[in-house]
């Protein structure tokens, strides 16, 4: 497998994939069904097949890493592992399952002049992906762009290069042994930072950019893009427990949403609790939070229940951590949980803790957050876990595409009116 990014031209290799992403998307809208799931069984085949090999790059990746300094957050979005591996060959294999979204008649009526009138999906052509440490991320958003009849162009992060080509290098061989295009899913083969500003200016040939990664890549991408973008800045999650709810429920739900996995964009960064409910629910989740290794924030009313939790400040109720730091506020009931979530949150994820239908209620349709959850973890928040097989992202945006970016968030309609002979 080569491994070594090149260097030289950087307009002209980008113009290069761009112009041959363009023209595989041409083919992919008229592929069939069978061709697309047929490169995504053989990719997962290929993955297992490799394993060793992408464990071999991967820790090439993972040594670098530590000589750069990553923190231990990063280097588990970076790691890789058999379980790793085996659970992005069966993300392959969920999404190839998926019904083909492309050709599927959203809504179709008629017209008293006997028009008939239907709006249909199609691919949006050609679908930029710049994301950072995760190498994963290769296989997931190849995958779904090409069920979707979508070109893909993938620009991984430098701390993820070795792992990112390994993986790309298999999904190559899906492709190949479904006689599709090599040019369906193509990885920027260079580490060089200008290739990004490339992607964000190539109107001509990509029709949108999914950035997936730091506050400092998105930030830029959202300032510079002159392609449409599907994004969100930060994952800065909440999960508010209110005063009737059980306790255990509240607790077990609180320590699974930020300490099951910390470096991940769904995970709660900040909890709420009514005052009410502090003195019966607190003391353990603050406990159990304690026990599994978080360290904790909280405001003054917090702090006086437990010496073992920090002094929060304003910075605390707008940071992602993506570590195992929680920030712990006390409120007065659901409305003030909901105008501290909107003033303070990031439009991702937000869950409610109540055994009260009516407060669940108020809470979901008062968050202006993309998922809004109830009795649930915000690890949840996941494509694969809303059965769309994976995701290429999730997008805040309150423009098309909004939560997880799977097949059917990569299509877009057109309208397909069909006549007998009328004129206007």
């Amino acid at each position: 497998m080569t491994m070594n990014p090149i260097t030289g031209n950087i307009p002209a290799l980008m113009q290069e994939i761009g112009a041959a992403a363009k023209d595989a998307a041409k083919t992919l809208a008229g592929a069939p069904t069978e061709a697309q799931n047929r490169a995504l069984t053989e990719a997962a085949n290929s993955l297992r097949g490799n394993a060793a090999a992408l464990l071999d790059a991967n820790a090439k990746d993972m040594d670098g890493g530590r000589e750069k300094g990553l923190t231990a957050s990063l280097l588990d979005r970076l790691a890789l592992d058999e379980k790793r591996i085996e659970a992005m060959a069966v993300g392959l294999e969920q999404i190839a399952a998926l019904e083909d979204p492309v050709g599927f008649v959203m809504d179709r009526w008629q017209r008293p002049n006997g028009l008939d009138i239907s709006r249909v999906r199609v691919p949006l052509g050609v679908i930029g992906i710049i994301y950072e440490s995760r190498p994963n991320v290769t296989a997931d958003a190849g995958s779904l762009c090409l069920k979707s009849g979508n070109a893909s162009i993938l620009r991984g992060g430098s701390e993820s290069f070795h792992s990112s080509t390994a993986i790309f290098d298999c999904m190559q061989e899906g492709l190949k042994l479904a006689n599709l295009p090599a040019a369906a899913i193509q990885m920027v083969p260079t580490t060089d930072r200008a290739a990004v500003g490339e992607m964000l200016t190539m109107t001509e040939y990509i029709d949108v950019i999914v950035p997936r990664g730091g506050r400092s890549l998105v930030e830029r991408v959202q300032t510079e893009a002159k392609v449409p973008v599907f994004a969100h800045l930060e994952g800065i999650c909440h999960t508010y427990i209110h005063a009737d709810s059980d306790p255990d429920m509240a607790r077990d739900i609180v320590v699974n949403a930020k300490m099951r996995r910390t470096s991940i964009c769904g995970a709660t960064e900040t909890l709420l609790i009514d005052k009410g409910a502090a003195a019966t629910h607190l003391p353990m989740i603050l406990d159990a939070l304690t026990q599994a290794g978080c360290e904790i924030r909280g405001d003054a009313d917090t702090r006086a229940l437990d010496d073992r939790v920090g002094p929060a400040t304003d910075e605390d109720w707008e940071t992602e951590y993506l570590d195992a730091i929680i920030a712990v506020k006390q409120v007065d009931g659901v409305e003030d949980a909901v105008r501290h979530i909107n003033e303070h949150g990031s439009d991702h994820t937000d869950a409610i803790v109540t055994d009260d239908p009516e407060t669940a209620e108020t809470f979901l349709s008062g968050v202006n957050s993309a998922i809004a959850m109830h009795n649930t973890s915000t690890q949840f928040a996941d494509g694969g876990e809303f059965g769309m097989g994976a995701e290429i992202g999730i997008s805040t945006g309150k423009l098309h595409a909004r939560g997880p970016v799977g097949v059917d968030q990569l299509t877009t309609f057109k309208y397909v009116v069909r006549g007998t002979g009328q004129t206007r």
